[in-house]
């Protein structure tokens, strides 16, 4: 299949580069980026030297599928033609996450620029929504941090042996902000330095986690405390999340943390992207692949559910996952041109 992506310059737009280079079914024929139009991806990126493409302001050619690495607003609005003419798209921005338009409105501040395309669109969580992803013609790529988030959360969820009270401390890299010409993500503002950030009014992330969790749990009302943090790295998301257990839910003693596994381990059985550890994982243990990594535990002093998931922000928390939903899209191996394991160290 023939692929386009739309501002390829963008760090997610790169990571698609280089993971579709790779893929033994999919030929990215197109790549679009403003300050960059008009140059050989190879002179703006020198580690794409192997790949023969020059960036252009529109997509130049006809092509099956176009993922879109443009910021939120502009992305719709630039999807909105394609649609139009039938090619299938996956949106790495957030303008396809959410279900309703006054609640993407009230996050991001702007109308939609497109709100006729929500109805059909599909949230990409693949773990959670692969038969509708499969014919799905737009799929809303999942944020990073509630990509973390909710794998963490959604076992114990579903099961209903959690309170619908959670909190979410997240730390990502700082890949995780883009290429912002900010102050605040200058190296020496970031080295050997942790902040959390976005706690006035709540990050937009947070309505994206709240929405899967309330699906997961017949509607309940969920109320969702998140605090995420920049921490000086490049890539990676740790996420804890905690969460009261339900009184009765799981049985007594120690016998809990078993029971908690077990649920967990039936959950993800058979997720080729999913690994439930039996140690608190680190995000070196994802580092260039498509992988999320959870870790439940039970705090027995507090009756309380702590999860820890690691993923790369970049992959499964973007271009990764944005791979394993075109190929759910075209019929493909779900895993197809993302078998790679990690980097270490």
């Amino acid at each position: 299949m023939k692929v386009g992506i739309l501002n390829v310059t963008a760090y997610s737009g790169l990571e698609l580069v280089r993971i579709l280079a790779r893929h033994p079914e999919a030929e990215v024929t197109s790549v679009t980026g403003r300050s960059a139009a008009g140059r050989k991806l190879a002179e703006v990126f020198p580690h794409l030297t192997s790949i023969p493409l020059t960036v252009t302001e529109e997509i130049t050619e006809t092509v099956d599928l176009v993922f879109s690495a443009l910021p939120h607003g502009a992305s719709a609005q630039k999807l909105a033609g394609l649609l139009d003419q039938g090619v299938k798209a996956v949106d790495i921005s957030a303008d396809f996450r959410l279900r309703d338009a006054e609640a993407y409105r009230d996050w991001y501040k702007v109308d939609h620029p497109a709100p006729e395309y929500i109805e059909d669109s599909v949230y990409g969580l693949t773990e959670l929504h692969r038969d509708e992803i499969a014919s799905a013609e737009v799929v809303g790529n999942p944020g990073c941090y509630p990509t973390a988030a909710v794998l963490g959360l959604a076992p114990a969820v579903s099961a209903g042996i959690i309170e619908p009270d959670v909190i979410v401390d997240a730390k990502s890299g700082v890949s995780g902000a883009g290429q912002k010409l900010d102050r605040a993500y200058l190296y020496s503002e970031v080295n050997e330095n942790l902040r959390a950030y976005a706690l006035d009014g709540g990050h937009y992330h947070l309505p994206e986690i709240t929405q899967e969790l309330v699906a997961l749990d017949d509607g309940s009302e969920f109320k969702v405390t998140f605090v995420p943090h920049v921490v000086p790295m490049t890539r990676g998301i740790l996420a804890t999340c905690y969460a009261p257990l339900r009184p009765g839910a799981l049985g007594a003693g120690v016998g809990k943390q078993r029971e908690v596994q077990d649920l967990y381990k039936s959950f993800f059985e058979g997720e080729p992207f999913v690994e439930v550890a039996t140690s608190p994982p680190t995000t070196k243990q994802t580092l260039g692949g498509n992988s999320c990594v959870v870790y439940p535990v039970v705090d027995e002093r507090t009756d309380r559910l702590v999860v820890v998931s690691c993923i790369d922000n970049l992959v499964k928390g973007a271009a990764g996952q944005a791979v394993q939903n075109m190929n759910l899209m075209f019929g493909l191996d779900e895993a197809e041109g993302l078998r790679e394991l990690s980097l270490y160290p």
